[in-house]
């Protein structure tokens, strides 16, 4: 039981994982099938080729493919060289100076790539001025910088794998040449050279990836000759489309054969080894009978099914039109635009009536003014207005003798009687 429960958990890890790992790989790839003019897997609309075609008639994509590979090979050559030439030394320095030569040659992948392309642009353009060339001179050439500002990280990921094989290697089988009169250049050459190819050619897998795919220390040295990387970055500032997912399904199907070649290829030679270690001394002695490519050779078998599956796309692709059904789509989307057009403009007309409507009920239950403020009419508008004539004339020539002081003060009273 628990065993059981161990392997499920096991294979729900690993589903999990690739799903994790490859799942949008695989949405990406799927959305260059899709006739949206944006990148999407759903709503799924036709089936459509028209992507790969606007791919390869993109001039601005096309050139920094080209110039990619230019500078993946300068790259490969450089950083390969550079790292057998660390690896070599590695193994033959003096024990007590290993370690921080290790870690001198191993700081640059800890070094961030856009501190690594400012100072590969900066010390070459101040060579370039010490030795007085100008700004159109082959130090300050973009594929020149590029490939120089690379190859200082990518030389110690070299290195790293060179030293893995160089390991192994036994010095013994160099000293047995030098005995034998060979010299140190045809020791190396016929002995350690073939030893470290399998290495050599990883390194240099590795390299051409790793240019290939870099973006932060290429942006600072390209100068006018930008990479795919650069390229990509550019259009994406301005909508992409799903010519991208069409460039991205040929990577994602380049990198797939060339693993089950690869595969392939080896599973074959330990076949072959196979079958001649168990083989007899009549069979050695005669023709010894190698099983076939597709026995036993799961991954060959994968390969054919693969390079099946791709003939297979490429026929559809030359005899598959998807105009009517764009056609069709295209009228659907209209039909849609126009029914939500005419929901939009009833929802607003209601909106309209429910709002004067509203309007209506606010002015009918709006509160004719009432005077019961508790001042009575002080602040009544007519307060201020003169009464009427004949309740406000008082005669002026009437004094009033009701001041307290009787007719002391009376205008009259100094008058004497007649």
């Amino acid at each position: 039981m628990n065993m059981s429960f161990l392997r499920i958990s096991i294979w729900v890890y690993l589903a999990i994982f690739f799903a994790y790992l490859l799942g949008p790989l695989v949405i990406m790839s799927i959305t260059a099938f899709n006739s949206s003019g944006f990148p999407r897997m759903s709503p799924w609309e036709c089936l459509t080729f028209q992507w790969f075609g606007e791919l390869f008639q993109d001039q601005r994509i096309l050139n920094g493919i080209k110039n990619s590979l230019i500078i993946g090979a300068g790259t490969v050559v450089l950083s390969v060289a550079m790292g057998l030439a660390g690896a070599l030394m590695l193994t033959q320095i003096w024990p007590k100076l290993r370690a921080t030569y290790y870690t001198i040659i191993i700081a640059p992948i800890l070094i961030p790539g856009v501190v690594l392309g400012i100072s590969t642009l900066v010390f070459w353009d101040r060579i370039n001025r010490m030795l007085g060339l100008g700004a159109d001179s082959f130090l300050s050439n973009g594929v020149f910088l590029t490939v120089i500002g690379q190859s200082t990280f990518i030389a110690s990921y070299c290195m790293l794998v060179l030293v893995a094989r160089l390991q192994r290697y036994d010095l013994a089988l160099t000293e047995a040449a030098l005995d034998l009169g060979a010299t140190h250049a045809q020791a190396f050459r016929k002995i350690l050279l073939p030893f470290m190819r399998p290495a050599i050619a990883s390194a240099a897998v590795l390299a051409f990836l790793a240019s290939f795919e870099n973006y932060n220390t290429t942006t600072f040295t390209f100068g006018e000759y930008p990479t795919l990387t650069i390229e990509l970055a550019q259009k994406v500032r301005y909508g992409i489309t799903p010519a991208i997912s069409a460039l991205a399904f040929i990577i994602v199907a380049l990198t797939v054969f060339f693993a089950l070649l690869n595969e392939a290829k080896l599973k074959r030679q330990e076949l072959v080894a196979a079958a001649r270690k168990e083989a007899t001394v009549e069979e050695l002695a005669g023709k010894i009978k190698l099983p076939s490519f597709f026995s036993g050779n799961m991954a060959a078998v994968l390969l054919a099914m693969f390079a099946v599956a791709t003939i297979t796309v490429v026929g559809t692709a030359m005899a598959y039109n998807p105009a009517q059904c764009i056609a069709d789509v295209k009228e659907e989307k209209r039909l849609e635009a126009e029914q939500r057009i005419q929901e939009l403009r009833k929802q607003r007309e209601e909106q309209r009536k429910q709002r004067e409507a509203e309007q209506g009920d606010a002015q009918q239950s709006t509160p004719k003014p009432s005077n019961n403020s508790g001042f009575g009419n002080v602040f009544a508008p007519n307060t201020l207005g003169g009464q009427d004539d004949e309740s406000s004339a008082e005669p002026d020539d009437q004094p009033s003798g009701n001041s307290g002081f009787g007719n002391v003060f009376d205008p009259n009273s100094l008058k004497t009687d007649e």
